[in-house]
């Protein structure tokens, strides 16, 4: 395990402190105190609710991830245009 380096935060008056950088990309975070008291912040990030879907869906998400993994590793091919498909009366 690395060892990470330690920041000392003082909280202002009305007891907010400031992440910075460490709150880059997330979205909000759960707060939990231990026993030793110590304070430990969970990070989350949220999703459209249009994607939730592919989270609830193990299969379907094991697929994209086999995707983004195939094209990374360079295999892909291409299939072409799908102009053809595209619906602008989207509802």
């Amino acid at each position: 395990m690395t060892k990470k380096k330690t920041k000392t935060v003082r909280p202002d008056s009305k007891g907010r402190i400031t992440l910075g950088a460490l709150a880059k990309g997330v979205s909000s975070f759960a707060i939990r105190q231990d026993r030793n008291h110590y304070i430990i912040l969970e990070p989350y990030v949220e999703v459209p609710a249009h994607e939730q879907w592919l989270y609830e869906n193990k299969a379907a998400l094991k697929q994209v991830q086999r995707g983004i993994k195939d094209s990374a590793e360079g295999r892909v091919k291409s299939r072409g245009s799908f102009a053809h498909h595209i619906n602008d009366e989207i509802d």
